[in-house]
């Protein structure tokens, strides 16, 4: 999962996140510290992780879990989705959004900007950007989010 993360990183990122990042000897160490912590860790249990294969090689990693604020208007936080370039567009990241967020879920996400392939791809699965901004990393990232009619407004129905 670690090597996927990073293959993905490097695969997406390059121009958008400094090269001295992406290029870390450390960076390998560091996804797998990641992935062993998401995995194991008891403080992340209520998460949902999935990754996708192909010959026996994993071409794609997702994880979703809790909202990170209880105000938050969604109930899932879609934390990871990454796939290896040479499978986009070959199904494999709308089975692995399905396997971590349920088809009718609120949900919210963070996702580069620019990066208008997985934008597209958000947008085609019901997420909207919200208008929220922000850098992690030096990398300019948006929120986009996803909630199903009706349930924005289940909390004002008549009792």
């Amino acid at each position: 999962m670690a090597r996927v993360n990073v293959r993905s990183w490097r695969e997406t990122y390059r121009g958008l996140m400094a090269d001295h990042v992406l290029d870390d000897p450390a960076l390998p160490a560091a996804r797998e510290r990641f992935w062993t912590a998401m995995l194991s860790d008891q403080r992340y249990r209520a998460n949902r992780v999935a990754l996708a294969e192909r010959d026996g090689d994993v071409i794609g990693i997702a994880m979703a879990g809790p909202a990170q604020s209880s105000e938050a208007q969604w109930g899932t936080q879609l934390y990871v989705l990454y796939v290896v370039a040479a499978e986009h567009g070959a199904g494999t990241g709308a089975v692995l959004l399905d396997a971590v967020i349920g088809p009718n879920d609120s949900a919210a996400l963070w996702v580069a900007d620019p990066n208008p392939r997985a934008q597209a791809f958000y947008r085609k699965h019901g997420f909207v950007a919200d208008g929220t901004m922000n850098v992690e990393d030096g990398v300019r990232v948006i929120r986009m989010v996803r909630i199903p009619s009706g349930r924005a407004s289940d909390s004002s129905s008549p009792s």
